[in-house]
């Protein structure tokens, strides 16, 4: 079948890390990401081993996507991928018998054939990853974090792909709507974290840096589940902001008024660039130097960062840090959470659930064929200043 597929390739990699200076559609063109004919994926498992082939409807480009075509991936993941790989984990497909499912992308404990940590476990909980790292017991499972990383499985830029019964959520929801569950369920995950540190405030604070696809759904977990907060929002597009209020945020201003909205919230002082109290939480969807700067600049001491956005390479003065006990804590994927009320649910119940309440689909703005990948994959990596959000590959309509 034709698919869009990475391979392990240096000489790409770096041509698309000095060309994407110049433009990400020059990065898609020369990097590790091609359009062509591959071989169909093997099933991993007997028929009996719970594997179903899912055929994509639409599959999202994420951050983590992007920097891995224009070359500026960390290089940690390279031992926890197997190459060469389909890219695509943000999925809304259909099961051969026409069933419409929504893939949680981690090949956990199930799928592998591995005892979970607990009886109900999402695929990605637990406390030990060994088993992502290896191949699985029978020798059909590649390593590989999620599908769309995993040479065994394909993933969601391909017609169709293999995925496991332990990750398919079945839903009844339009297609555009059902390809955000993913992206929800990682921003409700970060936006949960923030429970712990609040508990017991009875007016707390949680500032959210960016108020992209991720940033807007951690707003919309946070309105949802941690109703009692009030909702700080720095964005940098009036579009964004925009959404931002419609999905429950309380105070939203420009980016570069965060610290100062957060100062108002706070009720307290500015020394030397730093707030001396501020949010008890802060969310940052961004990932960048400047953005973890800033939400250490903002976080009350013996708050609580939470990094949503992927970090990869930084350098920062972490005296603050230090100074003021601010803890920092990584939001990667999801699993099982713990409400306030002390209930259970996954993840992906709670993104099934904020996608409908909040109708998710006004996040979605363009989509493009597999063989418009270039063009799509530019729109997605300038999407902020184009007035967009999500941009999706389109595959109702893609022959094998």
């Amino acid at each position: 079948m034709r698919a869009l597929q990475v391979r392990r390739t240096p000489v790409k990699l770096g041509m698309a890390r000095i060309t994407s200076a110049l433009s990400p559609a020059a990065a898609a063109k020369v990097g590790p990401l091609e359009l062509r004919r591959i071989d169909d994926p093997v099933r991993p498992g007997g028929p009996d081993a719970g594997w179903q082939q899912v055929h994509t409807r639409l599959s999202g480009i994420c951050g983590s996507d992007l920097a891995l075509v224009d070359g500026h991936a960390s290089t940690y993941f390279e031992d926890w991928v197997s190459f060469p790989f389909v890219p695509g984990h943000e999925v809304v497909g259909e099961l051969d018998d026409g069933t419409t499912v929504v893939l949680e992308p981690v090949l956990g404990h199930a799928a592998r054939g591995v005892a979970p940590p607990f009886d109900g476990a999402a695929p990605g909980d637990g406390d030990d990853y060994a088993h992502l790292a290896t191949p699985s017991a029978d020798g059909l499972l590649e390593p590989g974090i999620q599908t769309g990383f995993c040479c065994s499985t394909g993933g969601g830029w391909a017609p169709w792909f293999w995925a496991h019964d332990s990750q398919l959520h079945r839903v009844d929801m339009p297609d555009e709507r059902a390809v955000l569950v993913e992206p929800f369920a990682a921003g409700i995950h970060a936006a949960l974290l923030a429970l712990p540190t609040i508990d017991g405030v009875d007016d707390p604070i949680i500032a959210v840096l960016g108020a992209g696809t991720m940033g807007l759904a951690t707003v919309a977990g946070l309105a949802r589940y941690v109703p009692h907060a009030q909702i700080v929002v720095g964005a940098r597009y009036p579009h964004q902001q925009a959404l931002a209020r419609a999905f429950g945020a309380t105070v939203v201003v420009a980016d570069r008024e965060l610290l100062r909205a957060v100062r108002r919230a706070a009720g307290c002082h500015v020394v030397g660039g730093q707030l001396t109290s501020g949010a008890h939480v802060t969310i940052d969807a961004v990932g960048s130097n400047a953005s973890i700067g800033d939400a250490l600049a903002i976080t009350r001491p013996r708050g609580r960062v939470v990094l949503l956005g992927m970090p990869a390479d930084v350098s920062l003065d972490l005296t603050g840090l230090w100074h003021r006990e601010t803890e920092l804590k990584g939001a990667y994927t999801y699993g099982t959470e713990t409400l306030a009320d002390g209930t259970r649910p996954t993840t992906f119940q709670l993104a099934i659930d904020t996608t409908n309440h909040v109708e998710a689909e006004r996040l979605l703005s363009a989509t493009y064929r597999l063989d418009d990948h270039v063009d799509a994959l530019a729109h997605a990596a300038t999407a902020g200043r184009r007035g967009a959000v999500k941009i999706a590959f389109d595959l109702r309509n893609a022959t094998s």
